[in-house]
Formats: structure tokens, C-alpha cells, sequence
């Protein structure tokens, strides 16, 4: 055997290579950098520094008496409330929406092209999914915080819009993105779209579709603490009435609160998950 073929390479053959990529990376990513004047070595500066230490400070000792607590726990109670209601009535708008929208549920879309009528209608439920999911549910606290005021039925409200939309487009995705065959079947031998909904492509894709849904479930969690700031109830606008008052002690109590009931949510989900793995 050549001895130059045992020889062992010095450098990386493919090292040019992602040179290259890497450089192209940083030309792409500059002007981002720049449009949004990321500066992050202005966190280094001895001013800051020293503001950021005075402001970590005051959040100990932590505030811990019963009374508080009490507070903070009728309160993460009521956020879980607020997260599972708005999910809920985003099931009920989403689901239906989903059905008038899927196309694999069409019956004149088995013969190739769908009936002009069934079509236009589904673009119209599609363009409405995407009007419920582009406004923030953020958005939607403020305007139903004038509508129905202070608490937590503002939020209830903007979570169910703003995540009927994130789920009907999705349910829609996995409904048509799995296996159809059953389905048109199903339909080609008379059965209603309902039938064949429940029979052809739910038993296939129940898994991914409660899967999605829990993970929505958990990120309505963390959503319903950011309507909190904006009046919508809940842990979110105690904290925000103890960051106005400068009371750091309650902040870092229901920050930690909060990171457990996140933590909480993320092992429910992962729980469900595997259950239905």
C-alpha cells in the first residue's frame, strides 16, 4: 500500500467551505444587526453594570407571608383558568373552521377540481384563520379591556381569537398532510364529511392533533401572564402593579411561581405526550 494513503489529512478538507458559509452568514446578518441596533457590549459598561447589580439586588429578600401567598396562589390559579378557558373556546371556533377548510374533506374536489362555490369558501375560512392568528393576542387584551374591562375575561377573549387561528391553520396542515386514502373512500362511497372526518382522518392523526393542542395549552400559560400587564388579570397584572411599586421582593416571588408553573405545564404536556405515543 502507498504510504501517502495512510497518511493522516493535516487540515480539514471541507474547512474552506465553511469558512465560507460562516462569512456569508455574518454578511446576512449584519445589517439585521444593524436595523436593529443590536449593540450588546453596551451590557459591559461599568454604568450599566452597576445599574443592573442595584436592580438584581432588590429583588431579596423574597417576600413570603402568608397573605401574599395566599394572593399569589389565587392568582396562578386564575391564570391556568384563563390559559385552559381561552384554549377551550379556540377548540370551538377552530374545529368547524378546520372541517370548511381542509380540502381533503371536499367532495367535488375527489373528481380533481373543486366546485367554484366549496373553493371560494374555503379561501374565504383560510383568509380568516389568517386575520384571527396575524393580531397579537396582546392586541386583542387592549381592545377587549374597553369592551368588557378590567380582569380576566379580556384575556380568555384575545387567547380564543388570536389561537383559533394558530390552530385551525395547523390542524388543517396535519389533516391534509397525512395519509388521505381512507378519507376518499369514505367519501366516494356516501359518507358525510363528518363521517369521514371521524372515521378516516382523525383515528390517523389524534396523536399529532393533541399533541399541538397541549403544546398550545402551555404557551397560553405564558401568554395569559403577558395579558396580565395590560389589565387582562391573572399573576401578569399582580406583577406588574408589584414592578410599579418597586417591591422587587414580590417580583422575584412570582417569577419563581411563574417558572414553576411553566415547568408544571411543560411536564402535563410531556406527560400527554407520551401518553398518546
Amino acid at each position: 500500500m502507498n504510504p501517502a494513503l495512510r497518511t493522516a489529512p493535516t487540515r480539514d478538507p471541507a474547512w474552506q467551505g465553511r469558512v465560507f458559509w460562516l462569512l456569508a452568514i455574518g454578511v446576512l446578518l449584519w445589517p439585521l444587526g444593524v436595523a436593529t441596533e443590536f449593540r450588546p457590549w453596551v451590557l459591559l459598561e461599568p454604568d450599566n453594570l452597576r445599574i443592573s447589580a442595584q436592580f438584581i439586588a432588590s429583588f431579596w429578600p423574597l417576600v413570603h407571608d402568608g397573605e401574599f401567598l395566599l394572593m399569589v396562589a389565587k392568582e396562578t390559579w386564575r391564570t391556568v383558568a384563563m390559559a385552559t378557558a381561552g384554549v377551550t373556546l379556540a377548540l370551538g371556533v377552530a374545529i368547524p373552521l378546520t372541517l370548511i377548510s381542509t380540502r381533503v374533506l371536499s367532495i367535488s374536489a375527489l373528481s380533481g377540481r373543486m366546485a367554484r362555490g366549496p373553493f371560494w369558501l374555503r379561501q374565504a375560512v383560510r383568509w380568516l384563520l389568517i386575520v384571527l392568528r396575524s393580531i397579537p393576542e396582546l392586541v386583542w387584551a387592549l381592545v377587549f379591556v374597553r369592551v368588557v374591562g378590567l380582569g380576566p375575561t379580556a384575556g380568555v377573549l384575545a387567547i380564543a381569537l388570536t389561537y383559533s387561528g394558530m390552530l385551525g391553520k395547523v390542524y388543517g396542515e396535519i389533516l391534509e398532510s397525512g395519509e388521505t386514502h381512507t378519507t376518499q373512500n369514505l367519501l366516494r362511497n356516501g359518507s358525510s364529511r363528518l363521517q369521514a372526518f371521524l372515521y378516516g382522518l382523525l383515528p390517523t392523526n389524534a396523536a399529532e392533533l393533541t399533541s399541538y393542542t397541549v403544546y398550545r395549552w402551555e404557551c397560553a400559560i405564558r401568554s395569559s401572564v403577558v395579558l396580565g400587564f395590560v389589565g387582562a388579570g391573572g399573576l401578569g397584572q399582580q406583577l406588574d402593579n408589584s414592578m410599579k411599586m418597586f417591591n422587587g421582593g414580590e417580583v422575584a416571588s412570582m417569577l419563581l411561581v411563574f417558572i414553576a408553573l411553566v415547568a408544571f405545564a411543560d411536564r402535563v404536556s410531556a406527560w400527554l405526550r407520551k401518553a398518546l405515543g
